[in-house]
């Protein structure tokens, strides 16, 4: 029963370093990775003053009345 502890210590330390690295990982190229090229497809196409004029004419602005 001697150094039990210590051996039971050693080895859920290194699993649960292997399990949130591996949760880490997966995070990056699932989710963060395919949120960003969505983000650069959207922003390669984006017209500011198009949608500025499509909230104008919807009456979504307060300080620019559609006219």
């Amino acid at each position: 029963m001697r150094g039990l502890l210590a051996r039971r210590m050693k080895f859920h330390l290194l699993g649960a370093f292997l399990v949130s690295m591996g949760s880490a990982t997966l995070y990056k190229f699932v989710v963060a990775e395919p949120r960003k090229r969505a983000y650069a497809r959207f922003y390669k196409s984006y017209d500011p003053m198009k949608d500025f004029q499509a909230m104008k004419a919807a009456g979504v602005l307060e300080c620019a009345p559609p006219k």
